[in-house]
């Protein structure tokens, strides 16, 4: 069963979820699906290419050629479908539970600190509770003293 993390309250959503592609696939050696809207990916995607140079991370669209799509370690993705090629971590940046989340090993739900992201986030935690999911949750409020 995917394990779920469920990491909510952040302050910066965007600078966190780069913080942790780059921990996974330089740290952890995971190759990672991005799922989120348009614009998050669009930036998201405009971060990636912001960090310096030694912690640049290859990355690529899901629409992308597929011989790209197939060596990139991270995937920025609008949707999900069965063609991606990894399965290790789904990041959601999104406002919906990502389709085909079961598919991979680990989900990572970042949630920021703003009112209706938390409204969202609660039905996606209670989607993944419902169906028997054991959901790790990290608080950025309570961690930050």
């Amino acid at each position: 069963m995917t394990e779920i993390g469920f990491h909510y309250n952040a302050p910066d959503k965007l600078g966190y979820a780069c913080r942790l592609v780059r921990k996974a696939v330089k740290v952890r050696g995971l190759r990672v699906v991005v799922v989120a809207d348009a614009p998050m990916l669009d930036a998201i995607d405009a971060a990636l290419w912001q960090v310096s140079a030694s912690d640049f991370i290859a990355h690529c669209r899901s629409d992308g050629e597929a011989h790209l799509v197939a060596r990139s370690p991270v995937i920025l993705a609008a949707g999900y479908g069965d063609a991606l090629p990894h399965r290790d971590l789904m990041l959601n940046l999104g406002t919906v539970v990502p389709a085909g989340f079961e598919r991979f090993e680990r989900l990572v739900d970042v949630v920021s600190d703003e009112a209706e992201d938390r409204q969202q986030g609660r039905a996606r935690w209670r989607h993944y509770a419902d169906r028997g999911y054991v959901i790790k949750p990290h608080d950025f409020a309570g961690s930050a003293s």
